[in-house]
């Protein structure tokens, strides 16, 4: 399998080790993955506040350069923001002729035309359903036996426009964790969202949600995440959250690639643990313990 990767802003300097944890699994799955030649920020939230028609363009430079590429290209985006702009964009583009015709005047300046036939996948999508849970357990060199992973999906990786999952009670992560061996901790908050820009805006009420879900994962030894924003949130915001809980909170925010490379045996220098706030340490020792155990 061949796809176009789109990283975006988060997953090429904050949320580093999620894009090389992601690009080093997909290729030991066996996968072709080539990053999107000059793409350029999606516009995130911002930029469909400052222009509605620029929230539309920004996204549909990015599907322009991949339609050059192939015209019906498959594009990975493990940013949910991001794949939520794209998303937004192809429906709005697909409803509205003008619209369309608007964006393509736009994109003229740089020779570029948009058609609409660059598909736009989540990185949750293509893990839970290009891959099976045999292939995928069949590459663990490292079982993560012992280990309770508290799955947590966020809103915009399943909702609006996803296709692939419930929107409200979804399940696409759990093949894969069981795979890897682990325990599942499931939770009712698991398609809750981060807070997102809430934190830098409404900072009591973004902690708030940021306390309801780690709450709700009370118990586990990690969390497993699939969004850049969201693990920055709940990782970012536990000492604010633990004031809100009355309670200290300290679990690690991990992303889901992370946890497969960890079981597939990749190094360290993929992974990347040492760029968490939270530290990856008991997350380690716990595997080691139950390895020694396991070893009598």
């Amino acid at each position: 399998m061949t796809y176009l990767f789109y990283p975006g802003c988060s997953m090429d300097t904050s949320a580093l080790e999620y894009k090389r944890s992601t690009v080093a699994v997909l290729e030991a799955l066996g996968a072709e993955v080539e990053e999107l030649p000059d793409w350029t920020c999606c516009g995130a939230s911002a930029a469909s506040v400052v222009s509605d028609l620029l929230g539309y363009v920004l996204p549909a430079r990015n599907l322009a350069l991949a339609e050059q590429i192939d015209e019906n290209s498959s594009v990975i985006a493990g940013c949910s923001a991001c794949y939520t702009n794209f998303q937004r964009t192809q429906d709005a583009a697909r409803k509205d002729p003008a619209l369309l015709k608007q964006i393509n005047r736009a994109l003229e300046v740089e020779g570029l035309t948009y058609r609409g036939k660059a598909q736009v996948r989540h990185l949750m999508d293509v893990l839970a359903n290009d891959f099976s849970p045999e292939e995928i357990a069949s590459h663990v060199q490292r079982p993560l036996t012992g280990l309770t992973v508290a799955p947590y999906y966020g809103c915009q990786t399943v909702r609006p426009f996803s296709d692939y999952d419930d929107d409200q009670a979804p399940t696409s992560m759990l093949a894969i964790l069981e795979a890897l061996g682990v325990t599942i901790h499931r939770h009712n908050r698991e398609a809750s969202c981060c807070g997102t820009s809430l934190l830098m805006t409404k900072q009591e009420a973004g902690v708030s949600m940021v306390a309801d879900v780690l709450q709700a994962c009370d118990g586990a030894d990690c969390m497993a995440t699939i969004c850049p924003m969201c693990q920055l949130n709940m990782e970012g915001y536990q000492d604010k959250a633990s004031k809100v809980l009355g309670r200290r909170v300290n679990i690690p925010v991990l992303f889901l690639p992370q946890l497969m490379g960890l079981a597939f045996g990749l190094p360290d220098d993929v992974l990347m643990f040492e760029r968490h706030m939270v530290p990856v340490k008991p997350v380690l020792s716990r595997l080691e313990q139950t390895a020694a155990v396991a070893a009598g």
